[in-house]
């Protein structure tokens, strides 16, 4: 049996990359691998520190593993260790060994990377809404996807014109 296609769906706070992957999840009829770390913040009760992002890592990957073996031809990934490579650096100025290691290990066919030019949705645990700050994560993340080697493709624009460009680079892919 063929394994499925795993779609990694990246990009700064408030881009869209939940409502894309549960779209085309959808779209598809396959699973998706929701982002771990809204329930957990939300149940944490104090501000996280650098052993939460190693946990919520190893959550997100058991999430995305037990969702692959649902999976048929794709598995749509909101996030992926990355996201906590980003936030590390960004909040504490280092990675854990295990993320960088994982990294490494981690494969996907393709990345559909979401631009910053939907409408802030204030959220309690976004941090960062001005414009600027949405533009220089996004570069982070394009820089990261350049890096990878693995074929990625910039998202942008409604809703509709989000999916729409999505299943073109899905259906490139072969």
């Amino acid at each position: 049996m063929e394994k499925p296609k795993r779609i990694l769906i990246l990009g700064p706070e408030s881009s869209g990359k939940s409502t894309l992957a549960e779209a085309l999840a959808q779209h598809f009829q396959e699973p998706w691998v929701p982002e771990v770390a809204r329930q957990y913040l939300q149940d944490l009760n104090r501000p996280y520190d650098f052993e939460d992002l190693l946990h919520l890592g190893k959550q997100q990957m058991r999430l995305e593993d037990e969702q692959a073996s649902k999976a048929k031809s794709y598995l749509f990934c909101d996030t992926d260790l990355r996201v906590i490579q980003i936030w590390s650096l960004h909040r504490f100025g280092k990675i854990d060994p295990w993320v960088q290691e994982e990294l490494g290990r981690r494969t996907y066919d393709l990345i559909l990377l979401c631009a910053p030019d939907l409408p802030w949705q204030a959220d309690p645990l976004r941090e960062h809404p001005l414009p600027e700050h949405r533009e220089g994560f996004f570069e982070q993340y394009l820089q990261l996807a350049k890096e990878s080697g693995i074929s990625y493709r910039i998202i942008s624009g409604n809703a509709e014109q989000r999916v729409r460009t999505s299943l073109e680079a899905i259906h490139a892919m072969g």
